[in-house]
């Protein structure tokens, strides 16, 4: 079920929203101060691409400079993304079929908003980083 989720959700909504991570992740890596935001970028793109099976969870290890860098993230890039999400997830709820992927795209806002400080881990192990 994931496969199919994963495929539909590929062809209505996750290319074009991870062509916007890859542009984002591009321009951050120009700029040498950013490179960091650009990582952050590309790794949320491939999460972007095959959402469903994985989940994000919050990296134990994070401190104050992803605080920070979440900070000026927010105002560069993380709002324009998530009015992506918005824009994609409105006429996903349309249809009876796309209401999950609608879901998972409102899911996805707040990662988007504040990506450092997170790790994508499959569903299965959605505590690993916890050590439980």
């Amino acid at each position: 079920m994931k496969t199919l989720l994963n495929v539909i959700w590929l062809v209505f909504a996750g290319a074009w929203l991870a062509l916007g991570y890859v542009a984002a992740g591009i321009v951050c890596c120009v700029l040498v101060v950013t490179i960091p935001f650009g990582i952050a970028s590309f790794r949320i793109a491939s999460y972007v691409l095959w959402p469903f099976g994985r989940t994000i969870v919050d990296k134990p290890t994070a401190g104050a400079l992803s605080t920070i860098g979440n900070v000026i993230w927010f105002f560069v890039a993380g709002i324009w993304l998530a009015i992506g999400h918005v824009a994609t997830a409105v006429p996903l709820f349309v249809s009876i079929i796309g209401i999950p992927m609608g879901i998972a795209n409102l899911k996805l806002i707040p990662v988007s908003l504040v990506p450092l400080g997170k790790d994508i881990v499959p569903t299965d192990r959605a505590f690993a980083a916890y050590g439980r």
